[in-house]
């Protein structure tokens, strides 16, 4: 089955921006010339752009007309046990130290422990785990995405069995267990890479499709795992810079 014309239209002109033809910030031509040059009507052509506009790779502005989207900077996530074990938001002190304003969205639900996710707790599949969704923004706009699974055998009851909620709110994975009394003494991380999927590219603001870092982290203690999370990056944008502490403290 042949491909929709609006969708071969906007083959054509992803294809242009990729390869650099047209550079963040260019007007994109009208929906007329774009009708004229591939032979196609005005709302084939409209169509066109609004696919390019819902993949991240145009913005439009009423009244002016579609531009490329400027590429943000590439910013550095420092991956160290020394930030993680210091205090506060290990993301949040990430963030101050390039001048930029860090801050997160959060939810957070009881739900039932799937497979994978229980095999990386060391729990039993079906067991209740707290998972909290975060989005992670820098001066506004959306830069990584967060699941994290905490065991509630571990924090039902207790002060910190909401991660964003309560006066322990905003604290990281490390200060929030050691308030419990689980001192965590390792952190473990697996880094894949894949394509986002439709809700994680909608809401990292790129286009669909777009290969994604995927950080699987997971939290120890003495004798067990105590929280593992998912955090999906967008490596156009950001870089991971893995700090490994060499011989005794």
């Amino acid at each position: 089955m042949s491909r929709p014309t609006y969708q071969r239209v906007a083959d054509q002109l992803r294809r242009r921006i990729i390869a650099g033809e047209y550079t963040p910030g260019d007007k994109l031509p009208s929906r007329q010339d774009l009708a004229e040059e591939f032979g196609v009507g005005r709302r084939v052509a409209a169509d066109a752009v609004q696919q390019l506009v819902g993949e991240g790779y145009v913005v439009s502005r009423s009244g002016s007309g579609s531009y490329v989207r400027p590429r943000p900077p590439v910013r550095r996530l420092t991956r160290s046990w020394y930030r993680e074990d210091r205090g506060g938001s290990p993301f949040r002190a990430d963030m101050a130290a390039q001048s930029v304003r860090g801050g997160w969205e959060s939810a957070s639900e009881s739900a039932i422990a799937p497979d994978t996710v229980a095999h990386r707790l060391a729990i039993d599949p079906g067991d209740p785990v707290m998972r909290t969704k975060y989005t992670f923004t820098g001066d506004g706009e959306p830069v990584m995405l967060s699941t994290s699974w905490e065991p509630l055998e571990i924090t039902r009851g207790t002060v910190v069995v909401l991660p964003e909620d309560g006066v322990h709110a905003g604290r990281g994975v490390v200060d929030r267990m050691r308030v419990i009394g689980h001192e965590i003494v390792q952190a473990g991380e697996i880094v894949t890479a894949r394509p986002a999927d439709a809700e994680e590219a909608d809401l990292l603001r790129i286009a669909r499709g777009s290969v994604v870092l995927v950080i699987q982290r997971t939290y120890y203690t003495e004798d067990r795992p105590v929280e593992t999370a998912d955090i999906v990056v967008p490596p156009d944008r950001y870089e991971l810079a893995y700090m490994i502490p060499v011989g005794g403290k």
